[in-house]
């Protein structure tokens, strides 16, 4: 047997063990659904629309996030949030992956308040949104309908507490407003007329409640008109959380497990932030 004749056969050996190898591998890890196996499982003249939700799990989990578009109301600007995100690298262009970048501010669509926002010596000191305490963020929750005539002062807001019926030892309500009604997060200007806490209702929360997260359903759970006031006074202890911007519409009111994530950036006053809630 020649030297050439020789190699061939112990190729073809190798090809054989290879197969059989292969083989049974495949039959001891069946094909998982789903996975990828080589093949192309989708035809390319497939249309492919992708499913956005608002709930999932059989309507078991709500997302009360907005989704972050263009479109998007900008706070105190005249215009909407604009273009925020953009493909740095694409596939079309030759680069190996699709890399998008994006700039947007730190307060957009349904986003958290950190202390720093309205205390400088509070941001100097670093109590940004990675100093946020989770356990306020996530845990039982109150949605209530507060009535629809009024802004939240001090006045008003004891009568519309007692209506509301918020139990002692509640620490996180979710306040749908008119806001919702008005559907003011769908509108690309910002609105000055939302509805919010004014200082004294603000006030009025903080001593005589346990609630440590505060949500509202647009940009600001303060009043346009009391804006720094009501802030200065939920934020000062550093206990309390505000979150801002919520997708309240076609929620039941009722007791609701929350869970608000803020992204980890070190040094910020804010975040956009996604928030579920779970029946």
């Amino acid at each position: 047997m020649n030297y050439t004749l020789h190699r061939l056969l112990l190729s073809s050996v190798s090809l054989a063990l290879i197969a059989f190898h292969v083989a049974a591998s495949l039959s001891t890890y069946p094909t998982i659904p789903g996975a990828d196996t080589g093949e192309c499982s989708v035809p390319v003249s497939e249309n492919l629309v992708p499913v956005r939700r608002e709930v999932y799990d059989n309507d078991r989990i709500i997302d009360i996030t907005h989704r972050i578009t263009s479109d998007l109301p900008s706070y105190e600007s005249m215009g909407s949030l604009g273009q925020f995100l953009w493909l740095a690298f694409s596939l079309k262009n030759g680069s190996l992956t699709n890399n998008s970048e994006m700039k947007l501010p730190a307060h957009t669509g349904t986003h958290v308040d950190a202390p720093g926002h309205v205390y400088d010596h509070y941001y100097e000191a670093g109590f940004d949104v990675d100093t946020l305490d989770l356990e306020v963020l996530n845990g039982p929750a109150l949605l209530v309908d507060v009535p629809r005539d009024k802004n939240l002062t001090g006045i008003s807001l004891t009568e519309i507490m007692e209506s509301l019926h918020i139990p002692k030892g509640v620490r996180r309500v979710l306040f749908r407003t008119l806001n919702t009604d008005r559907r003011l997060m769908y509108k690309k200007e910002f609105d000055t007329s939302y509805v919010g806490f004014m200082k004294d209702g603000a006030k009025w929360l903080v001593e005589n409640t346990d609630i440590k997260l505060v949500g509202i359903d647009y940009l600001s759970v303060a009043a346009f008109d009391d804006l720094i006031p009501s802030h200065l006074v939920f934020l000062e202890s550093r206990e309390i959380i505000l979150v801002e911007g919520l997708k309240l519409e076609d929620v039941p009111a009722g007791v609701y497990t929350v869970h608000c994530l803020p992204l980890r950036l070190l040094g910020a006053e804010g975040s956009p932030i996604r928030c579920i809630l779970i029946k």
